[in-house]
């Protein structure tokens, strides 16, 4: 049993990050030594997920391309996406109007005006072009993720136009690409406990818990929502929407949960996320070709919960009240921001756009952003836990479109 803990990078990364935790109280900001650690780790991971993306969209999107099912598959994925992240901010403001966070907390200390011009959401017109590249090398070189899926997919779709023939050896070579980079990106995991490490005593050094304590109900609020949308909404989404059992789904998320934990990036956790739902949860190569990598770019439902938290304890810090309209202006400026938003760790300014668009005083956000690298780890290993959760809703979509269309062939036989 020791040797099989001992070999579980799992286990190993848990031990690195409370042990990194410990580290970072004990050294303070000196702790921040350790930091190349972490650096090394992320910038590993980062270097095979851009390469990764592209040849797994172009591979799942010339699978789904030969499906009847293709054009349901993405209205469905597209469609999760939106409702959960919806559904996520709507949590979240109950959340926060019925244990009122933010009564009573005196931020004076924290007031700055430094993030007030951060709050712009780009239009309608502006996000569609921004989704399509005028140079795929240079949205490759800027690791720009919603344009390289945009082509990518493009790309998958043009190849299931063309004979299967002159097709079959490039789509066999992209499928050998995916098992070289998996092989890699194993390779890169067995030094997973030791980035965690660093990025754990960094973090905490730098930071410390002594901020905590000022928002301390928040952070509960907060991870109880987190708590609710992962073990409750999630799975009976898996139990009634999919063909996984939900006991299973639970228990092999724990390892990419524990990657999004440390790395705190949807893109970094991306092959591992990937490898569990294929290998392990058994779900078709193509549907995770195609959701995953999208998830990882769009899927922000623990990102939602943070921005409708936030906004709802900067209205009651300040004693803002917040109407019909208000509530509205929060769920939709989150929801429809968050899509295109990077999945990487760093400060989450589309918090404060939400907070303008609610009419929310926004000078007490410094102290969140301060913090953003804990929020930024939970609400990211909640977020991945949501693309495997669509993942096997749209599995089960295409299987039964499958089935019907080889009952309707045999029948008209």
């Amino acid at each position: 049993m020791t040797k099989n803990i001992m070999s579980n990078t799992g286990v190993q990364v848990v031990v690195a990050m409370i042990v990194g935790a410990l580290v970072g109280v004990w050294m303070g900001e000196q702790a921040a030594i350790f930091a190349p650690l972490g650096d090394l780790f992320i910038n590993l991971i980062k270097m095979l997920v851009v390469p990764l993306i592209a040849v797994s969209i172009i591979a799942g999107a010339a699978g789904l391309g030969n499906s009847s099912a293709a054009g349901r598959v993405g209205l469905t994925t597209l469609l999760f996406f939106l409702l959960t992240s919806a559904l996520a901010v709507a949590l979240a403001i109950a959340m926060g109007v019925l244990f009122k966070p933010g009564v009573g907390v005196d931020l004076s200390a924290s007031l700055s005006s430094e993030y007030a011009d951060k709050g712009d959401v780009p239009g309608v017109w502006d996000t569609i072009l921004g989704m399509i590249p005028t140079n795929i090398f240079d949205a490759l070189s800027q690791a720009n993720i919603l344009q390289i899926l945009v082509f990518c997919m493009f790309l998958g779709i043009a190849l299931t136009k063309i004979d299967k023939q002159r097709t079959a050896p490039l789509i066999s070579g992209l499928h050998t690409l995916m098992d070289a980079f998996v092989w890699m990106i194993k390779v890169v995991m067995w030094i997973a406990p030791i980035g965690v490490f660093g990025l754990m005593a960094n973090a905490v050094g730098t930071f410390g818990f002594h901020v905590l304590e000022l928002i301390a109900k928040l952070v509960v609020v907060y991870l109880v929502a987190l708590l609710i949308y992962g073990f409750i909404v999630y799975p009976l989404i898996v139990k009634f929407g999919s063909d996984v059992p939900v006991g299973r789904f639970l228990r092999l998320m724990k390892k990419p949960q524990v990657v999004a934990l440390s790395t705190a990036s949807s893109m970094a956790t991306l092959p591992v996320n990937m490898e569990v739902a294929e290998k392990e949860l058994k779900l078709s190569n193509e549907t995770c070709s195609f959701v995953l990598p999208l998830g990882a770019t769009i899927n922000m439902s623990g990102n939602a919960i943070y921005y409708g938290l936030a906004a709802v304890f900067f209205a009651q810090v300040f004693d803002v009240q917040l109407g019909f309209g208000a509530y509205a202006a929060i769920v939709f400026t989150a929801t429809v921001g968050a899509i295109g938003q990077a999945g990487v760790p760093g400060p989450s300014f589309l918090v404060v756009a939400v907070l303008l668009a609610a009419g929310i005083p926004i000078e007490g956000l410094p102290l969140l952003i301060a913090l953003d690298r804990i929020f930024d780890m939970t609400r990211t290993a909640l977020n991945i836990t949501g693309d495997v959760a669509c993942a096997a809703v749209v599995d089960r979509v295409i299987t039964r479109a499958a089935k019907r269309t080889h009952a309707a062939s045999e029948t008209s036989v």
